[in-house]
């Protein structure tokens, strides 16, 4: 990997905490002058969060706003909603059912994810998808904590919980 100047993973810091702060202040109620005025506040604060942190976001800077990047996260929303929306209905039936039953357990899986960041993505999709929680990782190896344990074995254990998750975080932070 080439050497990413300050400014840029500045820039990509600021760029990131900007995006944030707007899709969380945007209302479709809010007068053009009103979100002026949060526009400038989350400038500023942005700013102020990027020169704090810009060193431990990214290695990558601007560069990880690659179309082929993008592309992969925004094919893995669905992906991970569909996930989600599954693990929900699953986790519903079996505490409504009775005759469902549960095995939970701690099982180690690996990942073959070497960017921090996506190691990180991997674990938070894990832990948002019901039934299933990271409890830690230690380098390539995910200790989760599972509803149903399905297999002792890591390989296939590691298939059912990752599922499609690792394929594409991998084209997302790799």
């Amino acid at each position: 990997m080439k050497k990413v100047s300050n400014a840029n993973r500045f820039a990509y810091a600021f760029l990131a905490f900007i995006i944030v702060w707007c899709t969380l202040t945007f209302s479709p109620r809010i007068k053009p002058d009103q979100y002026l005025e949060e526009f400038i506040g989350g400038v500023v604060i942005s700013l102020i969060a990027a020169a704090l942190s810009y060193k431990h976001l990214s290695q990558r800077g601007l560069y990880n706003l690659s179309p082929k990047r993008i592309g992969w996260f925004f094919a893995y929303i669905p992906v991970f909603i569909w996930a989600m929306i599954k693990a929900n209905f699953d986790v519903a039936y079996r505490v409504l059912s009775p005759k469902k039953p549960i095995k939970p357990g701690i099982v180690r899986i690996r990942t073959n994810l070497k960017n921090p960041a996506g190691k990180l993505a991997l674990a938070n999709s894990i832990t948002l998808t019901p039934g299933t929680m990271t409890m830690q990782i230690i380098d390539d190896k995910y200790y989760i904590h599972w509803i149903y344990v399905q297999s002792e074995d890591e390989k296939e254990a590691g298939d059912i919980i990752k599922g499609e998750f690792e394929k594409y975080l991998k084209e997302v932070f790799e």
